[in-house]
C-alpha cells in the first residue's frame, strides 16, 4: 500500500490529467443501492464542483463517496440473511453536509488537519507558538477536528477513480486555521473482494507542522438509525484508555481498563456502558467519547500491527460484524452521546430519518487526543517535518458472524 501511496503523492499532476474524463461519475438519474440519488451531490462548493463516487465489488457490498469533506456516504453490506443494509449514518444531499451551522456534522468524513481536540487550541514547536482558530468547549477554546474550516468542510480533488478505487488529494496551505507549513494530502479509500473499506492517508509538508488524519463514519449495524443502537457488540483491544476532563481535552494520564466500563477487551453491549453514571468518564460524555491505547502499537519502535485486531463491532441482530485494523496508536470511541440532544433531535437525515441518542459507534483510528501539547515516550508524537511523509492506514472489514 506505501508504494502506492508515494506514487499518488508524486505523480499527482500527471494522474488527474491522465484520469480526467474517468473521475466524473456518468450521469445517470438512478438511485445507488443505498437509495441515494447521484444528482444531489452534484453542485458547487467554494468553487469546486462536487459529485458522488461509488464503490463496489462482486459480493454486492457497495460504498459512496463524496469529494465534499472525503466523506463516506453510505456502506452497503449483506445481513445474516443476504440481505443488504446501510450500516453509516448521513444525508442525502451535500448541501446539508455543507451546511455547517444548521446541520453540523463530520458525518463519514476525511478528517484533517488534526482529527480529535488540541488544548486552548495552540502547540509549539521549536518554541514557536501557533495560536489556532478555536471552535470547540467554553467560548471556543479548544480546537477540534482542524478547525471550523476542517478538511470535512472542503471539497477535495479526485485523482483517480473506478469501480475499487477513488484517490482524493487536498493542499493545506500554510497558516490553514492556524496550522503551520503547506501540507498536501491524499486519502485512498479501496473496497477489496472481501469486504474490506481499505483507506490509507498520506501528507507530506513544507514546515514542520502536526498532522492526524482518521475516518469519521459513525457505524450502525443493526441497519436502521430511528432506534438506540446500544444492543450493539463492542471489543477494543487495548490495556489502557487517556482519561480526559470535563471538555474532553485529556488529562495526560494514561490508565488501565481493568476494572472499569471500559474494560472492552472481551466484547459486551453497549447498553451495558453507556449510561454508567457511577463511573465520572462516563459521566462527564454522557457515554463514551475516549481515547483508547491499543496493543497493537509498539511504542519503541513506532510502529502499529494492521494485521492484528484492534477493535471490532456486533450486530446480534443482523449478524453483521465489523472487524478493525490500523497501524495508529489509538482508537477514539463515541457512541453518538450528541445525538438526540438539543438541535441534533430535529434535524432530518438520510431517507427522511431523524437520529436518537446512542445510534450509532464511531471508531476512529488515529494519534492520541492533544498529543501536540502532550508528551512522553507513551504519548506518540504526532509532528510530521519536511522530507518526511505521513502514513496512516485503517481497514473496516466487514462479515457475518
Amino acid at each position: 500500500m506505501k508504494h502506492l501511496l508515494k506514487g499518488a503523492l508524486a505523480a499527482t499532476a500527471v494522474v488527474a490529467l491522465l484520469a480526467a474524463c474517468e473521475t466524473q461519475p456518468v450521469a445517470d438519474n438512478g438511485l445507488t443501492a443505498s437509495g441515494l440519488d447521484p444528482q444531489a451531490f452534484v453542485d458547487t462548493i467554494g468553487g469546486k464542483a462536487t459529485a458522488l463516487y461509488t464503490l463496489k465489488n462482486a459480493n454486492g457490498m457497495e460504498v459512496c463517496i463524496t469529494n465534499f469533506g472525503g466523506r463516506v456516504v453510505s456502506i452497503m453490506v449483506p445481513d445474516k440473511d443476504g440481505n443488504l443494509k446501510d450500516v453509516v449514518l448521513g444525508f442525502d444531499n451535500v448541501q446539508q453536509y455543507a451546511d455547517s451551522e444548521n446541520s453540523p456534522s463530520d458525518y463519514g468524513a476525511s478528517i484533517g488537519r488534526y482529527a480529535n481536540r488540541i488544548s486552548d487550541a495552540c502547540f509549539s514547536i521549536d518554541g514557536i507558538d501557533y495560536q489556532l482558530v478555536g471552535n470547540n468547549g467554553p467560548n471556543n477554546a479548544n480546537c477540534l477536528h482542524g478547525g471550523p474550516t476542517g478538511w470535512q468542510y472542503q471539497v477535495y480533488d479526485v485523482d483517480t477513480y473506478n469501480d475499487s478505487t477513488l484517490i482524493l488529494t487536498i493542499v493545506s496551505p500554510d497558516g490553514d486555521n492556524g496550522f503551520p507549513g503547506e501540507v498536501h494530502a491524499t486519502t485512498i479509500y479501496k473496497l477489496t473482494a472481501d469486504n474490506t473499506l481499505d483507506i490509507t492517508w498520506g501528507a507530506v509538508t513544507d514546515k514542520e507542522t502536526v498532522i492526524n488524519q482518521t475516518n469519521h463514519c459513525y457505524f450502525n449495524l443493526n441497519g436502521d438509525p430511528s432506534r438506540v443502537g446500544t444492543n450493539m457488540e463492542l471489543y477494543v483491544n487495548a490495556d489502557f484508555y487517556t482519561p480526559s476532563d470535563e471538555n474532553y481535552i485529556p488529562t495526560g494520564e494514561i490508565l488501565p481498563v481493568d476494572g472499569t466500563p471500559f474494560d472492552f477487551r472481551f466484547a459486551k453491549p453497549l447498553s451495558e456502558v453507556v449510561d454508567d453514571t457511577t463511573f465520572i468518564q462516563i459521566k462527564n460524555a454522557t457515554g463514551v467519547d475516549h481515547n483508547f491505547c491499543l496493543n497493537t502499537y509498539n511504542h519503541e519502535t513506532g510502529e502499529g500491527d494492521d494485521t492484528t485486531l484492534a477493535a471490532a463491532l456486533y450486530s446480534p441482530e443482523t449478524g453483521i460484524y465489523l472487524q478493525v485494523f490500523t497501524n495508529e496508536p489509538g482508537i477514539q470511541v463515541y457512541t453518538g452521546n450528541f445525538q438526540g440532544v438539543g438541535q441534533e433531535a430535529d434535524i432530518v437525515r438520510k431517507h427522511g430519518i431523524k437520529y436518537p441518542k446512542h445510534v450509532s459507534v464511531c471508531l476512529e483510528s488515529q494519534k492520541y487526543p492533544d498529543s501536540p501539547n502532550k508528551a512522553g515516550a507513551n504519548w506518540p508524537s504526532a509532528n510530521l517535518k519536511p522530507g518526511e511523509q505521513y502514513y496512516s492506514h485503517c481497514a473496516y472489514k466487514f462479515t457475518i458472524r
